[in-house]
């Protein structure tokens, strides 16, 4: 588990999700949260959500947030019978999935907040849906496949033959678009994720007259595209090459 802060703040206040990914299926909850939520609270959501659903856990990896590492959280633990295992900076193998599953999350917001013009929170119950029913490679199937033992039906198949016409609202009809959206949005983001470890085992060279998109920087307080900070989009373009400066360098349109 982890946590995300320094999100657009929402009309419910959330600025933060709290990250929980099970190693074994790789099925993720994403609960939106606040920074100042108190220890008490967060126990709440945690056996509200997570041991509702999957029981009490074996063992939590996570990061050394002063969250995880305080003497109630240890407690509380304790009376679970779970154990708390921390990692330290720059060890992947110990909590590099939740960290993976973080920068798909963060792609997928940061899309679908462009996209939607709204609140991020009211739609992280969607993106925890598509997420969790989409295919992932580790483990060759989708979390709601390990989970359950198939996938999980959407909207888009409330229509199949054999089965009676539903008479859709517009709520559900506007849900089945933006499922869909998020959907796309999630392929982005995991192929994006991919090309990262792509890069590293080729040299890329680009030639006057190729298309390409421009990575931003978040600057702390810039307002890019009616967003801040880490929701604003990352890449901007395509644009033209219209000149090699140097071996790395380019002169784009």
């Amino acid at each position: 588990m982890d946590f995300v802060f320094k999100l657009p703040r929402t009309q419910n206040k959330h600025d933060g999700v709290w990250v929980i990914v099970d190693r074994l299926t790789k099925s993720a909850h994403f609960l939106p949260v606040r920074a100042n939520y108190t220890l008490n609270k967060l126990a709440k959501i945690f056996i509200d959500e997570i041991v509702r659903l999957h029981g009490v856990p074996v063992t939590i990896v996570s990061d050394r947030d002063p969250r995880f590492t305080s003497r109630f959280w240890a407690k509380l633990n304790e009376a679970f019978g779970t154990q708390l295992q921390f990692s330290t900076a720059f060890h992947p193998q110990t909590d590099g999935q939740s960290e993976r599953t973080i920068q798909t999350l963060e792609d997928m917001l940061r899309a679908c907040a462009l996209q939607f013009r709204g609140d991020w929170d009211e739609k992280l119950p969607l993106m925890e849906f598509a997420y969790n029913n989409s295919y992932q490679a580790s483990i060759k199937m989708s979390p709601y496949d390990a989970l359950y033992g198939k996938q999980c039906r959407t909207p888009f198949y409330w229509d199949e033959v054999g089965e009676n016409r539903l008479e859709v609202s517009e709520d559900v009809e506007r849900t089945k678009k933006q499922v869909e959206i998020i959907r796309e949005r999630l392929k982005a983001a995991q192929d994006r994720q991919k090309s990262y470890a792509d890069n590293r085992r080729k040299d890329l060279q680009f030639e006057v007259g190729d298309w390409v998109f421009l990575k931003l920087s978040p600057w702390k307080g810039v307002i890019r595209f009616g967003k801040r900070g880490k929701l604003s989009p990352r890449y901007i373009g395509p644009y033209e090459i219209i000149e090699r400066v140097g071996p790395v360098a380019y002169r784009l349109a």
